[in-house]
């Protein structure tokens, strides 16, 4: 049920039908995320994500609330490090009401100064609020040593003082820059049809007018580094990562695999070794992160002080057992029926369904159906774990500790 158009403007339109639910979900990609900011606007997407809900020439903060809460609808947004996203899940009866809503915010807003200044003083409170929660503060602080000369290193929030010197003028700069037609998707799932949503896209945003600013971004390049940060906290919260893949190369199932092995999941190597069979951390695991020209594969834990140690001696030895030893094909087809229940499981919604339609085209500019990852996911074998184990951390690493802790003595042999 997959369908795809193009607006003669440049405006991208996805959809999937899904005539037995009595929802719908769109949303509204932008191809810019913190990736393409500057030094001197560190945070300006997430600054003006905010403020696309602080009021348009229509409607004040307060109507855009009233109008989507009148309806029993779901509206938000937010920011990633490549793309920027506002959606809106509605009844089947208001899909248009949903296009006014988007359209009126994305198009029409005001950037009032009142509105900015208001909305500097939320956004410096949601940065405090991130300082003050260390088990998320650390993988930003992780990912900055890793790529540090690199704006995929930067937060998305900003900081303190970038934030502060963000004002109307760049604000509408980059507004202007970023938020054309040819750096838009619109993506929709649940009981509406493609034509509906086309006909409903070129009402509401055949005048948008523009072309996106192109940037020239360099790679991303890993750097091994092992830092200590200074924290009055209960716990210890570190982070280990090694170099992973982009999105859209062919190894990434394998990598998938491999995470599942690691740390993906409660059946887990690091999760029962750690936590089950010793009770040494109550937070465990590992994760990909996979951007357009580059990844990530971190393992993270938050543990008391005394045993940090023994925690990462842990994850050292389960690593490399799992290196030197392989992984089997009985272990190999239990972790892939895994991966594919937790994919199906997991767009069982129209917001789900419209997330992965609106990605998949704004990161990849393909669909990409269930079937053929399922596929991908089958054809991987036991070879094409091996050969990713066997590059996995051995070929550098990263260690960021956040904490009440000055050193970590241990040494990391894989």
């Amino acid at each position: 049920m997959y369908q795809k158009s193009v607006l003669p403007n440049g405006i991208r339109i996805v959809s999937e039908t899904i005539p037995y639910v009595k929802s719908a979900t769109f949303g509204l990609w932008l191809g810019s995320g913190s990736r393409a900011e500057t030094a001197d606007n560190h945070g300006i997407s997430h600054f003006i994500e905010h403020l696309l809900f602080k009021g348009t020439e229509r409607r004040s903060a307060k109507e855009i609330a009233e109008s989507i809460d009148a309806v029993g609808g779901q509206l938000n947004a937010f920011t990633a490090k490549e793309y920027t996203c506002y959606y809106i899940k509605v009844i089947d009866s208001q899909v248009e009401l949903a296009m006014d809503i988007l359209s009126d915010m994305l198009l029409k807003s005001r950037f009032a100064v009142n509105d900015i200044e208001r909305e500097r003083e939320v956004i410096l409170e949601e940065l405090s609020m991130y300082e003050d929660t260390p088990d998320e503060l650390v993988h930003d602080l992780h990912v900055g040593n890793i790529w540090s000369d690199h704006q995929l290193g930067h937060n998305i929030i900003g900081t303190a003082q970038s934030i502060k010197q963000i004002d109307k003028t760049a604000i509408l700069d980059y507004y202007r820059q970023f938020y054309t037609p040819d750096n838009l998707v619109i993506a929709a799932a649940g009981n509406i049809t493609h034509c509906q949503l086309r006909e409903l896209a070129e009402k509401y945003f055949a005048q948008m007018a523009g072309a996106k600013v192109q940037q020239v971004s360099p790679l991303p390049q890993f750097t091994c580094a092992q830092t200590v940060y200074g924290k009055s906290t209960e716990q210890v919260h570190f982070c280990l990562s090694t170099a992973g893949v982009a999105q859209d190369t062919p190894e990434i199932y394998a990598y998938h695999i491999y995470n599942n092995l690691l740390g993906g999941s409660v059946s887990s190597r690091l999760f029962q070794s750690i936590r089950e069979e010793r009770g040494l951390a109550y937070s465990v695991y590992s994760y990909q992160t996979n951007y357009s020209d580059g990844g990530l594969l971190t393992v993270y834990a938050g543990t008391r002080p005394a045993n940090v140690e023994q925690v990462l001696e842990l994850i050292v030895n389960n690593i490399s057992e799992l290196n030197r030893q392989g992984v089997g094909e009985q272990e190999l087809q239990r972790v892939k029926e895994q991966l594919k229940g937790n994919l199906l499981l997991g767009l069982e919604s129209s917001s789900s369904r419209m997330s992965r339609l609106g990605k998949l085209e704004i990161s990849l500019g393909k669909y990409v159906s269930l079937e053929e990852i399922i596929a991908k996911i089958d054809q991987t074998t036991v070879a094409d774990i091996n050969r990713v184990m066997n590059g996995a951390f051995r070929t550098g690493y990263c260690l960021t500790t956040l904490g009440p802790l000055k050193k970590v003595g241990a040494t990391l042999n894989f």
